[in-house]
């Protein structure tokens, strides 16, 4: 085989483990791990089942992987919401925008599923413990604190308002499409919960 062709095979195998994963996204954010199936997987992903066990040898090999690269992801970008441009509020705003973009909505189900599972494998309980929802909390509160003193957010503890907003996503993204009839909340409507009542950005 040439070394083109080889390349080119290697570049085709790279595109199908990640068509998996993210099929395995999708049904692991809506079924739970005891809910899924390798089977279910490469429905999503349509391929066959040997396929899906060719580059994946279990299903909580997949849980495994998703788990700690989401996690991974989710830390770098909570690092970086301080130099988004635009304001506290601005950059909150774009941080909810974000979560709830349909290619980012399935990544927070999954991981809000991982954290509220009853029992996970050690290897999945020590990362949930490494990347803590109260770290991930620990990087906005600056932006939070800055914002306060600007007057765009609302008075108080900064984490505990952080906590509340995102416990209130999360129970959104729980429900995957919001309510069947009206959809996912509006971002400024979102907002609004931690907005102080005098900013009128």
């Amino acid at each position: 085989m040439s070394p083109k062709n080889k390349q080119t095979l290697e570049e085709i195998k790279d595109k199908r483990r990640e068509e998996i994963k993210q099929a395995a996204l999708k049904v692991f954010a809506k079924k739970g791990m005891t809910g899924t199936k390798m089977s279910l997987i490469a429905t999503e992903a349509g391929v066959s089942v040997g396929l899906a066990y060719r580059y994946f040898k279990s299903k909580e090999e997949l849980f495994q992987i998703l788990v700690q690269e989401l996690l991974e992801r989710a830390s770098e970008e909570l690092g970086a919401v301080p130099f988004l441009p635009g304001t506290p509020l601005e950059q909150i705003q774009a941080l909810t925008q974000s979560m709830l973009d349909e290619e980012s909505r399935y990544a927070f189900m999954f991981i809000h599923q991982v954290r509220k599972a009853e029992a996970v494998p050690e290897i999945v309980a020590q990362l949930l413990e490494q990347y803590s929802t109260s770290d991930f909390y620990d990087k906005l509160v600056p932006i939070f604190v800055k914002g306060q003193e600007m007057k765009q957010f609302r008075d108080g503890d900064a984490k505990q308002l952080l906590a509340w907003y995102f416990f209130v996503i999360d129970s959104l993204l729980a429900q995957e499409q919001g309510d069947e009839v009206y959809g996912m909340p509006r971002i400024d409507f979102l907002i609004q919960l931690i907005k102080h009542p005098l900013c009128h950005f």
